[in-house]
């Protein structure tokens, strides 16, 4: 049977066409995020197909802050988004800032001036958006839209040096007020705002704006295929415009869909209200779907990646199930994490036969993916923990763990045998009497099997563990869809986060692989920065098992 070939996507296509007819010699993206926020896994989407359409072709992808906006930008941004970039294994060609250019952005408005292209507009916001007129009807020229070049060019120049206060003027190009397309009714070329910027200082107190910025900064750096998503292809002709009438390098843009995701956000303003208001601990709360929140959750960038890849490029915007991104993070982990025994709601083990004072130490596998690689150390005494739902005192024909005169085989050690159940004055179980069976211990003796298997941890040995356990952040699964007469707020899921605790074999406090283990049976779990000598934290990464299946 023929290997099936994998197909182009709309990008590939685009490129492979781009490079064989020579429109293009080398292939050079861009990642452009605004430092006003944490990367998210819609970031995630954008990396791995600017970066990796570059990889691919043998290109390159540079890393261009857009920092417009000094108000909301912040230097703890731009270190944030360059530690995910390289967390998912990316390098960028150059590093650059929007503000590199402010100098020559400036020199190409003073030309469009001087070209009569562009002109000093004095109204108010709302009087400007009261002319723009509607898509039905055409808008209304502006009072000062016929200055002369000459005054034009000499009130930018006083706006530049700060002699009129914010939102007093504005710079537009001038295109045409009853234009058929909403964005080329005379937009906004440049703002007055007195703030400080992260990286100019107080140099400049007009700032330029996305659409007058994003294509000239493409075009200085001569970027080949400016992809991003799908919401800004509402901008695209006026990104044409701006390189056309200028004679500029033609940087191109290509739109794909966005990541849009089940129970979860991607509103960098609505993520930013949960930190500030203490909804989350902050940006990197393992609830949150910033990079550096499911890095500390545990997802690891090989499953991003798998992710990403799975739900490939299209054009047309969909709502992405959130199991499967769960199920690329348990394919992952299953292949390459450590195994442990946690017991989190334990019942007492007595052991009657089991010698006093004796300890047996097993060598078991750290993954069974791997039977002849690394082991780790695991006691057996006397007294155990199992989990309480690993015992049923009337338990149904089919339930095949511990039950009274029955017996089960503790994870790779003996079958044991349950033959006396002690209760408490409330009638709760508190302790199993057991036997143990010398003869099936793995390895020697004669072997038999019984049809359960349950872990379970030494008493004198168990190390004490707090644990967090994390479900989804919100309860609605399209979060797009919020009713007019609720806040997304409203939808806040009250058990996304609970605590709790659970006895551990030894070995799992030594662990030192960098990435979640699996409690056995159990899930997937990652021990958290906030771990102390008196505390060990562990956050639950994903549950072990799910019926969900990727198509």
């Amino acid at each position: 049977m023929e290997e099936e070939v994998k197909r182009l996507n709309f990008l590939e296509e685009i490129i492979e066409d781009d490079l064989k007819s020579g429109k293009v010699e080398s292939i050079l993206t861009r990642f452009p995020p605004e430092p006003n926020g944490y990367l998210h896994l819609g970031h995630a989407k954008s990396l791995c197909i600017n970066f990796g359409l570059a990889q691919k072709y043998g290109g390159k992808t540079n890393l261009r802050y857009d920092d417009t906006n000094p108000t909301k930008e912040d230097t703890e941004y731009v270190d944030a988004i360059k530690e995910d970039i390289k967390w998912l294994g990316f390098q960028w060609e150059k590093e650059c800032y929007a503000s590199d250019y402010f100098d020559q952005l400036y020199e190409w408005a003073e030309w469009m001036i001087q070209q009569g292209l562009a002109y000093v507009d004095d109204q108010t916001q709302e009087e400007m958006r009261e002319n723009r007129g509607t898509v039905e009807t055409p808008g209304k020229n502006s009072p000062w839209r016929d200055r002369t070049p000459e005054e034009n060019l000499k009130l930018f120049r006083e706006m530049r040096d700060g002699k009129y206060a914010d939102g007093e003027k504005v710079l537009r190009a001038k295109i045409d007020m009853a234009h058929p397309k909403m964005e080329f009714r005379d937009p906004i070329m440049y703002r007055i705002k007195h703030a400080h910027h992260h990286r100019t200082g107080d140099k400049w107190c007009i700032y330029p704006m996305y659409d007058y910025t994003h294509g000239q900064s493409d075009s200085i750096e001569h970027i080949t295929h400016s992809i991003c998503t799908l919401e800004f292809d509402v901008h695209r002709p006026l990104y044409d415009w701006y390189i056309k009438t200028l004679g500029i390098y033609p940087s191109h843009q290509y739109e794909f869909a966005r990541l849009n995701l089940t129970y979860t956000l991607m509103s960098k303003r609505k993520l930013l209200e949960l930190v500030q208001k203490g909804i989350v601990s902050g940006w990197d709360d393992p609830r949150m779907p910033t990079l550096c929140g499911v890095r500390r959750r545990g997802y690891t960038a090989e499953a991003l990646k798998m992710f990403c890849d799975k739900i490939g490029v299209t054009k047309h915007d969909q709502l992405m199930d959130i199991q499967l991104l769960e199920w690329c993070v348990r394919q992952d982990l299953n292949a390459r994490s450590n195994r442990y025994m946690v017991v989190q709601d334990p019942i007492k083990v007595r052991l009657a036969n089991w010698p006093a004072g004796q300890i047996e130490w097993f060598d078991c596998p750290l993954n069974p993916a791997e039977p002849e690689g690394a082991t780790r150390k695991v006691p057996f005494t006397g007294e155990l923990y199992i989990d309480r739902a690993d015992f049923m005192e009337d338990a149904p024909n089919k339930f095949f763990r511990l039950k009274p005169n029955g017996e089960v085989r503790l994870k790779y050690t003996y079958i044991i045998k349950c033959n006396k159940v002690v209760k408490d004055c409330n009638n709760n179980v508190i302790e199993l009497e057991c036997t143990y069976d010398p003869t099936t211990k793995p390895g020697g003796g004669e072997w038999r099997s019984v049809k359960g298997t349950i872990h379970w941890v030494s008493t004198d040995f168990a190390r004490e563990i707090e644990l967090r356990n994390y479900d989804r952040l919100f309860t609605l699964a399209d979060m797009s869809q919020v009713p007019e007469d609720k806040d997304y707020k409203d939808f806040l899921n009250p058990d996304s986060l609970t605590l709790g605790r659970g006895w551990a074999e030894p070995a799992l406090l030594d662990d030192a692989s960098g990435i979640a283990v699996q409690f056995e049976r159990t899930g997937y779990y990652i021990k958290d920065a906030d771990s102390t000598k008196e505390k060990t934290v562990f956050n639950k990464t994903v549950s072990l098992k799910d019926s969900y299946k990727p198509e």
